[in-house]
């Protein structure tokens, strides 16, 4: 079972605040300077420049011998709108949102890479992700789709095979689903731009983290930017 995520202010702090500034490499590793990392040994960060910013840089890192070290980074997209924080944003407005986040499990149209123990799904034609904030399923993987979640207002997975091809759920708007704010927030492999509110990376970078991404050693994303103090939430 998941560990159950509560409410709490995290903040990623940004080389500014600590002093660093142009040329400065001093700054430690961006896990040092989060107040909160999830818990685990095993963290995924999402930063853009600014909250208008639609590209930016995900790194996945992991603790060695008791520090963080870097495992891995590659170029991000983020949503067309830029970022919203978390706990305010509103469903349609093509933002990714900040924040924390567990990542509950992953899928995609193709197999899952090689060496992947993150528990996967396949997707087929009959799966869906509910958006339709009428639907008792809202922000969950419906399979087939029921009746009271409109196709209008779902995603057919199978028809985003590019981007679907494979995915990790990021785990905003999902234990305690909040109608409204959004749904189907996902990190996943990029498309021909930015996204609807997800973060994307390239293809050969998505197979790396999945099998990088360890279940039993509890990896979060963090979403934010890197311009200024950016408070990001856990829920």
């Amino acid at each position: 079972m998941r560990r159950p995520l509560v409410t709490a202010a995290v903040l990623l702090a940004l080389a500014g605040s600590l002093g660093a500034g142009p040329g400065r490499t001093d700054a430690p590793p961006l896990p040092y300077r989060m107040a909160d990392t999830g818990g685990g040994s095993q963290l995924i960060t999402a930063e853009a420049p600014d909250t208008g910013s639609t590209t930016g840089t995900v790194t996945w890192w992991e603790r060695r011998g008791g520090g963080w070290a870097e495992a891995g980074s590659a170029p991000a997209r983020f949503g067309a709108n830029g970022l919203a924080e978390g706990a305010t944003r509103e469903q349609g407005t093509s933002t990714t949102p900040t924040g924390l986040y567990d990542l509950p499990y992953a899928f995609g149209v193709e197999d899952a890479p090689a060496g992947t123990t993150y528990p996967y799904r396949r997707v087929t034609e009959d799966s869906w992700w509910c958006q339709d904030n009428d639907s008792r399923a809202y922000n969950r993987w419906v399979e087939p789709r029921p009746s009271h979640c409109r196709a209008a207002e779902a995603e057919q997975l199978l028809s985003y095979g590019t981007q679907y091809a494979r995915a990790l759920v990021v785990g905003f708007n999902y234990d305690r689903p909040v109608r409204g704010r959004g749904a189907g927030i996902f990190l996943h492999v990029n498309g021909r731009g930015a996204t609807a509110g997800c973060v994307s990376v390239p293809a050969d970078a998505m197979a790396e983290i999945l099998a990088w991404a360890d279940p039993e050693r509890g990896p979060h994303i963090a979403v934010g930017t890197s311009s200024g103090p950016t408070a990001i939430t856990r829920y």
